[in-house]
C-alpha cells in the first residue's frame, strides 16, 4: 500500500479583519499565494473569537470597524497575549494612523494600498517578531535588563510590557549606546523599511519613554538630539 506523503508545513497564520467583503478577498488572496494561512473576520467581536479559538501570528486590521473599531480590537488582542497587528487606515487620517501606533500596532497601511506592498509589510513584521539569532546576549543598562533570545525585558526587576517594535527599539539602543540616529536610520535598522512615515519612529520612542524612564516628560535614558534624531544614554554608574 502506497504512503501518503506529507503535504508542505503550513505557512504563518494571518486573521484578516475587515468589513469590506472586496479588501478582505483581495488581501486574503494575496496572502493564501504568498504562502499564510488565512483568517478572515467582518468585524470585531468575530475577530476577537477566532484569535481566541486559534491564535494568529499577525493580525491585519482595518481601522474602521462597524460598532467596535479598531483600536478597541487592538486593545483587546493585546489583552489576550503578544500579537503582532497591522492596521489599515484610511489615507490622510494622521491622528487615527497616530492612536493606532499608540494602542500598540506594529504598522500601519493607508488606503487604497498595494496588495504586494501589504504582503512585504507582513513578511517584514513576522520577520521582525523572530528573534534574532545572531545577537542572543543579555543586554544590561542603567537598570534594563533586556533578553533577545526570550524577548523579555524588565527594569529594576520589574517586567516591562513592550510590543514587538518597542522591544525592537530597547534592543537597538541598548547595542549602541552614546551613539545619535535619526529617524531614518532606526527606520532602517528596527522597522526594516527605507521608506515609510517617520512618525512611526517618533510615536514608538514617545512610547518606549513612557515605559523605561523614570519621568518620560524628562527623558535620561532615551534623549532628543535636536536636529538629529536619539540617542540611548546609559546612567552615568554604567559608563
Amino acid at each position: 500500500m502506497e504512503q501518503q506523503q506529507p503535504g508542505p508545513p503550513a505557512g504563518p497564520r494571518v486573521l484578516v479583519v475587515d468589513d469590506d467583503p472586496t479588501v478582505a478577498e483581495v488581501v486574503s488572496g494575496y496572502l493564501d499565494r504568498a504562502g499564510y494561512v488565512v483568517d478572515r473576520a467582518g468585524d470585531g467581536p468575530d475577530a476577537l473569537a477566532r484569535a481566541a479559538g486559534h491564535r494568529p501570528d499577525l493580525v491585519v486590521l482595518d481601522l474602521m470597524l462597524p460598532g467596535m473599531d479598531g483600536l478597541e480590537v487592538c486593545r483587546r488582542l493585546r489583552g489576550q497575549g503578544p500579537v503582532p497587528v497591522i492596521m489599515l487606515t484610511a489615507r490622510g487620517d494622521e491622528e487615527d494612523r497616530v492612536l493606532g501606533l499608540e494602542v500598540g500596532a506594529d504598522d500601519y497601511v493607508t488606503k487604497p494600498f498595494s496588495p504586494r506592498e501589504l504582503v512585504l509589510r507582513v513578511g517584514s513584521v513576522l520577520r521582525r517578531a523572530q528573534p534574532s539569532a545572531p545577537r542572543t546576549e543579555v543586554l544590561r543598562a542603567a537598570g534594563l535588563r533586556l533578553d533577545p533570545a526570550a524577548r523579555r525585558a524588565t527594569k529594576d526587576g520589574a517586567e516591562l510590557a513592550l510590543t514587538i517594535r518597542e522591544f525592537d527599539l530597547l534592543a537597538f539602543f541598548l547595542h549602541h549606546p552614546g551613539r545619535a540616529f535619526t529617524r531614518e536610520e532606526l527606520m532602517r535598522e528596527v522597522w526594516g523599511w527605507d521608506f515609510g512615515d517617520l512618525s512611526t519612529v517618533t510615536v514608538h520612542v514617545r512610547r518606549l519613554r513612557g515605559k523605561v524612564e523614570d519621568d518620560p516628560a524628562r527623558p535620561l535614558l532615551i534623549q532628543t538630539v535636536w536636529g538629529v534624531g536619539y540617542r540611548f544614554e546609559p546612567a552615568p554608574q554604567e559608563d
